[in-house]
Order: structure tokens, then C-alpha cells, then sequence
């Protein structure tokens, strides 16, 4: 028995060995075929994989966002194109890109301007690398000793001898070049220029052929790719074109200024962006958002594949409050009038016009133009910044101003009368208005009607605390001027208007009120200066009853476009409100009642030009003494004196009883202070915009757009 059960138990133990040495078998099998499948099968894919490594994500640029106007029209878009780009990787030689770019150029045909920003520098270094051998002549043992003997050493001594090597580089040699080299060397340098993995455009615009020929045997040029890029596109022109500003080219890159604060939000050192006005305040707007790329390099540092990490999404786009129709005829009512009143003005060269919704602050229409002599020709060229950028007296069209700030002293009352006559100050000549006999008694109404200056003159004094004795002398504080300069402030008149643009300027103050009968210039717009928007915002403030509102330029951000769908919005500007003026609504109304009887009633100085308008205007005219502030020498008498002459301004609003529209007219230095063409280009812009909402109301197709339903 015991014999049998010791069998059993060793048959059992037996059968447990067995069964443990096949499991040990089938393991070691399957690791084996395992090693196997790696080492044999896909050992080259794990070998290369080994070899590889990951790069650095890059970023790679989207198009900007569009630019819309009010009416929902293109204004600026993007145009693709075709374009040739090369990506330096790491490890790439000088020779490997020259390889590249002599076969590249045996493809593409640079452009011309390419070939001529090569420098000698350029051409020098060129030629020693195509000519190394020749070059390693031009220096000597004895150079090099002499360099070594004043204590130079290392990459120092690298770079004088590499200088002065290319110092001896011949005239006769650089005309060794061919036109074939020069095209290979304009190709190198933009391939060298770049930063590794950026792509860098070689080439924008390239032919059916070329992109063809190109595309289909990439593999023959390393780190090349064909795709399409694109360039901002200025739908109308130079319409409102230096509004809408610029972007840098990719040559240009990042601005210096600017660098570092691009650079940590993401940005590569040859992106486009934003470089002036509309472009540049609303980059982060209009830049979206950069596809990023990983880029997977073999040893050799070739890009062997590519991963998409994260999809780029275009820039957002922006809808002006700018009417784009209107400011074509803003812009052509001015041009028209500069180039009919330039034979009998010698001096006029440019002139403004601003136009606003007043109740809400927003730029309908910005215009500016400026006549240019070149080559014998008149030509005409967009001034619409100097709306905001260049400051004039303004003369009687800020009277509005000077009457309010004497109510609310209690200087003065409505209705308040004073004897117009010529004011005589000792040992200065007569203080007038325009009529010289002068207009007899008058109240404040009249005086705006006919823009009578010694009514103002008589209102600046008893702000001052000063009556006028004739022939008497004037004893007249600082705090006079600080007082009138306080009230006209709260209109916008010395102080920024607060427009969403970079570089406003706010005029000019004189800082020493040296003498006493300064104060009566500056109740009728002679003495400090200001720009035509300021006029405009002063206007607007009168016309919506005495609300301050902050100029815009801009009034929604919106998501791309799709298609011809324009996209939803993502952001609205709502208007801002900066200040109510210290004025009573009465004193207020006061003064628009004395508008309308300018363009309105009787002899009204704008009456001639606006009675029969059909959409009610009022407001003011201007008429300034000064000086020609221009560069041109014909503005100069034989001394060099600047030569006398009239600013022509003009300030309104419609309809009177409930305004819509506000608009300044600024035109500088003519000689003729009757020639009326202040109020012709307020008269036809008025009409143009009145015109267009008929237009639209009814859906009739206009002059520069398609028909629009209101």
C-alpha cells in the first residue's frame, strides 16, 4: 500500500513539472517571438523612432481679421496666395541652404525689388562662398599675426579677418556674379533669415508653373513647402486709408519697441502685425489665433512628419462706425473743392471734415485731404488723420462756447444786449467785429446770428471782471483765461477727446497770458488752437443737449465671416459718456436757438448756404485771423515773415430739433475770408448723408455698394 500510494505521489509531483516547464516554454516562446516581431519586423520603425526627436511646437500664422463698416461692407479683407516658404531645422549648414537655393532657382523667378535689396555685404560674402579658395588668399600669415600681436584672439580675431577679407573683395570681382547668382543669393538670404523652425516666405504670388513644379517634387527641396499665405487687402483704395493703418511685412517682423511684449504672448519674431492706427490699436483683435505644429526631426535634423497639435482660428473682425459710401463723398466734396479754390489760394493745401451721430459719439465719416505738388501736378493725398493730429484757431465757430461759459459765470443773461460798435483799448488799435460800423444793440441770439465779435469781447470782460471804458487800459488776471479755458474744456476744446486712435493731440495753450486783450481773441477762436475733431465733439456736445460723448471709431467686434455671412457678434462698443457740461438745459437750448437762426433767419451768416435744406440744419460759421502755418515758402514775405491769412470753419447739426448728424469743417490759411468754401463743403456733405438715408430707406442701389434695406 505504501509502495502504491509513493507511485502516485510521484506520478502527481511528475505531472506539476510538466505542466509548469510547458508554461515556462510557451512564456520564453512568446517573449522570444515578441523580441522577434520588434527587432525583425518593426525594428527600422523603432530604430528611426530612437533616432528622432521632438521638436519644439511652432506656431504657424493665421490670416487677420476683416474690417467691416457700418453698413456691414467689406472694407479690408485678406487676399491669398500662392507662396513659397522654407523651414531651417536644426543642423543645416550654410552649403545645405545654397544647395537649396540654386535648385530652387532654377524654378522660381525672384522679383526684381528682391534682387535689389542685396547689399555688397551681401554680394561680398556671396562671392567668397562660391569662390572659397580664391577667397582664403586675401589673407595672409602676416594679417593674422599683426591681429594676434594688438591682443586679438578667438571669435574676435574670426571676425577681423573675416572683415578684412571681405574688405578686398574686388568691384572687378563682385562683376563675376551672374544675373543666376544674384537670384540664387536673393533666394539664400531669405532662407537664412529666418529662425529655426519658422516657416519663412521665399516667395508670394508665384506662378501656376512655378507653384506647380514645385509642389509636386518636394522631396528634391528639403525643408521647402508650397501653400497659400496672404496680404491685407484695401478694398477702396486709399479711401480712409490712413485710418485704417498698416501691418509690418514678415521682412520687418515684430516691432523693436514692442518686442518683448509680443514675444510672451506667443508671437514669432517675423509675424505680421500691426504697426499703425486701426491696425495697430485693435491687433489683439484682428491677430486670432496661431495653428500649432509639432515637428518630428530625424538625427539629421530633417522634418520627417508633422502633428497638428491645436487648429489656428482667424482673427475676429471689427465693424466701424464709419459709413464708407459717406466718406467717399466727404472725401470727393473736399478733393473737388481744394483743386477749384487752389488758382485764386495760393496758400490752401488741405482741408477737414468730421461727422458724428451726437448722441451716441460715433464717426460717421473722418475725411482730410492735402494737395501736393509733384513733378509740376497737383495731387491730392488722404489727410484724415490730421483731423486729430493737426491744430488750428478756430475762430467765431466756438462762440457757442464763449456765450455758455457767460451764463454760468453770471457774467452774462440771455438776452442781455450790448452795443456793437468798435472797441478802442489804449495804445492797441480797434477791437472790431467783420461789420466794421458795427451792428448797433444786440442780444446774444443776434450776436451768433451775425457773429458778432465785440459781443463776445463785451462777455469775456465782464467774465473777467472788467467793464470797458474807452480808450482805457486793461487789467486782466490769469484766472480769467483759467476760467474760460475751464468751460470750454467740458466741451472737448484743450483737452483729448478720448477717440480709440493712438496720437491725438489736444492743441496748443499758450502757457504765458502775457497780455490782457489776449482774452477777447480767445472768446472769438484766435487765440488757443485746436483740432477739428475736438470742434466736432464741441458740437456734438451743443446738439445732444450737453453730453460729452467719447468719439468712436469702432462699434462692434464680430467672429470671421463665413462665406458671405457675416459673423455674430462677440463684443458691442457702447457709447460713453465723459462728462455733462455745467450748463442749465435752458442756457443750452439758448444757443441752439441762436444756431438755427445762423443757418435759418434773416442775415444769418450760414443762411445763403443752408435756409432751403430740407432736413432743418443749424449751426455756426468761422472765421479766423492768423498766420500761414505751413512748410511751403510761398507762405512767407520777402523778410521770411509768415504771411497773414483766414482759417474757415463751420460747425452744425440736423435736423435742429432733433439732431442725427453733427458735423466741423476746417479749412486753413486763405486769403479770402468770404469765399465760402467752408460752408459749399459743409452744404454737399450734409446732403450726401441725408441722400444716402433716402437712398436706403426706399432700397435704392447706390454710387458704391450694392442696395441695402433699412
Amino acid at each position: 500500500m505504501k509502495e502504491q500510494k509513493g507511485k502516485k505521489q510521484k506520478t502527481y509531483i511528475s505531472i506539476r513539472l510538466n505542466i509548469m516547464f510547458l508554461c515556462i516554454f510557451v512564456l520564453f516562446s512568446a517573449i522570444i517571438m515578441q523580441l522577434g516581431k520588434v527587432q525583425i519586423v518593426e525594428g527600422e520603425a523603432y530604430k528611426n523612432q530612437v533616432e528622432s526627436s521632438q521638436n519644439a511646437i511652432t506656431s504657424i500664422p493665421v490670416p487677420r481679421g476683416q474690417i467691416l463698416d457700418r453698413e456691414g461692407k467689406t472694407v479690408v479683407n485678406n487676399k491669398s496666395l500662392r507662396t513659397i516658404t522654407y523651414t531651417r531645422v536644426k543642423g543645416i549648414t550654410s552649403e545645405d541652404i545654397l544647395k537649396t537655393a540654386k535648385d530652387l532657382a532654377k524654378v522660381l523667378e525672384m522679383p526684381e525689388q528682391d534682387i535689389n535689396k542685396l547689399t555688397d555685404i551681401d554680394k561680398k560674402d556671396f562671392w567668397m562662398q562660391l569662390n572659397s579658395k580664391r577667397a582664403e588668399t586675401k589673407i595672409t600669415k602676416k594679417d593674422i599675426e599683426k591681429f594676434k600681436e594688438k591682443g586679438i584672439e578667438g571669435k574676435e580675431l574670426d571676425k577681423k579677418i573675416e572683415d578684412l577679407r571681405r574688405g578686398r573683395v574686388t568691384e572687378v570681382e563682385l562683376a563675376e556674379l551672374t544675373a543666376q547668382d544674384l537670384k540664387v543669393l536673393a533666394i539664400k538670404s531669405k532662407m537664412s533669415s529666418g529662425y529655426q523652425l519658422t516657416p519663412q516666405i521665399i516667395k508670394k504670388d508665384v506662378t501656376d508653373e512655378e507653384y506647380a513644379r514645385i509642389s509636386e517634387n518636394l522631396a528634391n527641396f528639403p525643408g521647402v513647402d508650397a501653400t497659400v499665405d496672404w496680404e491685407r487687402n484695401y478694398v477702396n483704395g486709399n479711401l480712409f486709408r490712413s485710418v485704417l493703418g498698416n501691418i509690418t511685412s514678415s521682412e520687418e517682423g515684430l516691432p523693436k519697441e514692442n518686442l518683448d511684449s509680443y514675444l510672451v504672448r506667443g508671437y514669432n519674431r517675423n509675424d505680421r502685425v500691426g504697426k499703425s492706427y486701426i491696425e495697430q490699436r485693435y491687433e489683439d483683435v484682428l491677430h486670432g489665433t496661431k495653428e500649432e505644429v509639432k515637428n518630428i526631426t530625424d538625427k539629421l535634423g530633417n522634418i520627417v512628419s508633422t502633428e497638428i497639435i491645436s487648429k489656428g482660428k482667424s482673427g475676429n473682425s471689427l465693424t466701424l462706425t464709419i459709413d464708407m459710401e459717406l466718406q467717399k463723398k466727404v472725401e470727393e466734396s473736399i478733393e473737388k473743392n481744394l483743386r477749384a479754390f487752389k488758382s485764386s489760394e495760393p496758400l490752401l493745401d488741405r482741408a477737414f471734415v468730421v461727422m458724428t451721430n451726437p448722441n451716441n459719439g460715433q464717426i460717421l465719416s473722418m475725411a482730410g485731404k492735402k494737395i501736393v505738388e509733384k513733378e509740376g501736378k497737383i495731387e491730392v493725398e488722404d489727410l484724415a488723420l490730421g483731423n486729430m493730429t493737426t491744430s488750428y484757431e478756430l475762430g467765431s465757430a466756438v462762440k457757442g462756447a464763449t456765450l455758455l461759459t457767460g451764463y454760468e459765470t453770471g457774467a452774462i443773461h440771455p438776452g442781455d444786449q450790448f452795443y456793437d460798435a468798435p472797441m478802442k483799448f489804449k495804445g492797441t488799435q480797434a477791437k472790431k467785429s467783420w461789420n466794421v460800423s458795427g451792428f448797433g444793440n444786440i442780444n446774444d441770439l443776434r450776436a451768433l446770428q451775425v457773429s458778432s465779435n465785440v459781443y463776445m469781447f463785451q462777455t469775456a470782460l465782464k467774465i473777467a471782471g472788467v467793464n470797458y471804458v474807452p480808450n482805457g487800459s486793461l487789467d486782466i488776471k490769469q484766472g480769467a483765461f483759467d476760467t474760460m479755458r475751464y468751460y470750454f474744456k467740458q466741451f472737448g476744446l484743450g483737452v483729448p477727446t478720448g477717440i480709440d486712435l493712438p496720437n491725438e493731440i489736444i492743441g496748443q495753450t499758450r502757457k504765458v497770458d502775457s497780455q490782457p486783450g489776449f482774452l477777447l481773441d480767445f472768446s472769438i477762436g484766435q487765440y488757443d488752437t485746436y483740432t477739428p475733431l475736438q470742434l466736432a465733439q464741441y458740437i456734438s456736445t451743443i446738439a445732444n443737449g450737453g453730453y460729452r460723448m467719447q468719439p468712436q471709431i469702432v462699434q462692434e467686434i464680430r467672429e470671421q465671416s463665413i462665406k458671405e455671412e457675416v459673423g455674430k457678434v462677440i463684443r458691442s462698443i457702447e457709447p460713453v459718456v465723459l462728462n455733462r457740461i455745467d450748463m442749465k438745459k435752458e442756457h443750452i437750448d439758448r444757443i441752439k436757438e441762436g444756431f438755427r437762426w445762423v443757418f435759418q433767419e434773416g442775415d444769418g451768416t450760414g443762411v445763403k448756404y443752408f435756409k432751403n435744406a430740407p432736413y432743418k440744419p443749424a449751426g455756426k460759421t468761422g472765421t479766423a485771423q492768423t498766420v500761414y502755418g505751413g512748410d511751403d515758402p510761398i507762405g512767407r514775405n520777402a523778410k521770411g515773415e509768415r504771411m497773414e491769412c483766414y482759417n474757415l470753419t463751420l460747425v452744425g447739426y440736423a435736423p435742429y430739433d432733433n439732431p442725427e448728424v453733427a458735423f466741423s469743417v476746417v479749412v486753413p490759411w486763405l486769403h479770402d475770408d468770404k469765399n465760402g468754401i467752408n460752408s459749399i463743403i459743409g452744404k454737399e456733405v450734409l446732403d450726401a448723408y441725408f441722400d444716402l438715408k433716402q437712398q436706403r430707406i426706399h432700397g435704392e442701389t447706390t454710387s458704391t455698394g450694392s442696395s441695402k434695406q433699412n
